[in-house]
């Protein structure tokens, strides 16, 4: 009986298309992220009426919430392809889920944020929503890298 990582034949790549659209979206999503926080934490000053956003903080946030649509629509476009092929065929798995789970927990984060953080709780769901963000592209790049050495054999 053959077990489900035993299938190399199953091509997971995506397409060219595809990979540099994701990639270009995440790191749209994580340079606007980063912008926020800096924007949002040390260019504020000190107005007439008290503390003053930096103009870079809702521009890097709007930029961000863009984004964010885009990479719903991406990662919905690879649930039939490459997600449901990989877990088929049983291969980077941990990483896979890793990542689905991250994206899941960052667009909860973000909806709770927008729409049911009140004052007291806007900052657990903030630091929740930025550290997973900011650790993203280092599941991606290890996802990525795991993904090219089972190709390889290793």
């Amino acid at each position: 009986m053959k077990r489900r990582h035993e299938h190399p034949h199953v091509n997971l790549r995506m397409e060219r298309w595809h990979r540099r659209s994701l990639y270009g979206v995440t790191l749209l999503l994580v340079v606007s992220g980063i912008a926020w926080l800096i924007a949002h934490f040390f260019l504020r000053r000190a107005g007439e009426f008290g503390e003053t956003i930096h103009p870079l903080e809702p521009w890097s946030m709007k930029l961000h919430g863009a984004a964010v649509l885009a990479m719903l629509f991406f990662v919905g476009s690879m649930l039939n392809s490459h997600i449901r092929r990989a877990v088929r065929a049983g291969r980077n798995l941990a990483q896979g889920w890793s990542l689905l789970v991250s994206l899941a927990a960052l667009t909860l984060s973000g909806y709770g944020l927008w729409y049911l953080a009140g004052e007291e709780s806007r900052v657990v769901w903030s630091t929740t929503h930025w550290i997973i963000g900011l650790a993203l592209p280092a599941l991606l790049v290890w996802h990525i890298a795991s993904g090219r050495k089972l190709r390889r054999g290793g």
